[in-house]
């Protein structure tokens, strides 16, 4: 999809990464996969090569990417490594094996966690963490 319109409305705040090396159409195909990501919009951008910018919907949150440009902020950028983003989920365990068997690497073991969730953090292929937490479940 290209049409602005069709995004929907964004609330609240929204995370918006970049992807470098021109992967961020690869990482919107990983997104899918690990995180049952349904893409909103792709915009290529002029060099038809990367895009300018992208939205994807995850479990009922926005996220927004698009490819390092290092010719207009003066060279390219680092490895991301100050944010988490958080998935809050109906089951953890499932949604942290879909992203594992997806290619993500696990940099913290799921686990029930004394705060009373069941959580763990992985690593996408494109450097990003992800933190995935679910309330543990109670035995009926």
């Amino acid at each position: 999809m290209t049409d602005h319109a069709q995004q929907g409305p964004l609330t609240g705040i929204t995370p918006h990464i970049t992807i470098r090396d021109g992967r961020a159409a690869e990482a919107i195909d990983f997104y899918v996969k690990a995180f049952g990501a349904e893409e909103a919009m792709r915009m290529p951008a002029d060099d038809g090569k990367r895009l300018m910018h992208a939205h994807v919907r995850i479990n009922g949150g926005s996220l927004m990417m698009h490819d390092d440009f290092p010719e207009y902020t003066g060279g390219p950028t680092g490895a991301p490594t100050a944010v988490t983003l958080h998935l809050e989920v109906d089951d953890a365990d499932r949604w942290f094996e879909r992203a594992v068997a997806a290619g993500a690497t696990v940099t913290m073991p799921l686990e029930d966690q004394f705060w009373g969730d069941r959580y763990g953090n992985v690593q996408d292929p494109f450097g990003h963490t992800w933190s995935i937490g679910a309330p543990i479940k109670k035995d009926a």
